[in-house]
This record gives structure tokens, sequence and C-alpha cells, in this order.
């Protein structure tokens, strides 16, 4: 369970990554990287971040671009952040397939429904 500071630092931190994200994929057009969720250690020195990146297609491509640049990344989260908080956490990025799974579900059910009927 985490705890209310805890909870703080991971929406302070999931807002500004995106805010990161969205400005960094403008140029990149029909690309969308959202952060779903970040979790952050008990001593605060790590976060992993959750990614779901749209077209999933492109998803572990873009996602191994970003951890070979989790150190440019770390840096503007500090930038913005850095009054906020004393140490900012290490990065550790993860891909968010959640709704490629609920996509397949939808496809499987749907694909049961039609033979039912």
């Amino acid at each position: 369970m985490d705890t209310t500071r805890q909870q703080k630092i991971n929406r302070l931190i999931q807002k500004e990554l995106s805010e990161i994200f969205r400005k960094q994929t403008q140029q990149m057009r029909g690309v969308l990287v959202s952060v779903s969720t970040v979790r952050v250690s008990p001593d605060l020195g790590l976060a992993k971040v959750y990614l779901s990146i749209f077209p999933s297609e492109q998803g572990k491509e873009l996602l191994d671009n970003i951890k070979t640049n989790v150190k440019a990344l770390r840096f503007d989260l500090g930038q913005k952040v850095g009054k906020q908080l004393r140490v900012i956490p290490e990065l550790s990025f993860y891909l968010d397939d959640s709704l490629d799974y609920l996509d397949n579900i939808d496809k499987l059910l749907g694909k049961d429904n039609k033979t039912e009927e």
C-alpha cells in the first residue's frame, strides 16, 4: 500500500512525464505516448513508469528508444520538479499493454457471440 506521500509523488511524476512526452511526440505525426501509471518505491529512489503507446506496433521500438534516453528524461524531469523533490528518482520504463489485452478479449468475446447467434 502506497503512503500519501508516494501517491502525491506518483501523480506529480506522471503529470510531468506526460507533458514531456507530449512535447517530444508533437513532431512525430500519428504517435501518442501516454503515462498510464507511475509507482515510486518506498524510499523514493526508483520510479516504475508504465507507458501506453499508440500505435502499438511501434511500442517496442519507441520503448527501446525511451530506455536509451532515460538520462535525458530524468534530467528534464528534474528541471520541472526539482523544487518539489529533493531527490529525482531513477526511472525505469515498462510497456503497459493492458489496452491491447482488453482489445484482444473484446475480439475473442465478439467471435464467441457471433458463433452463438
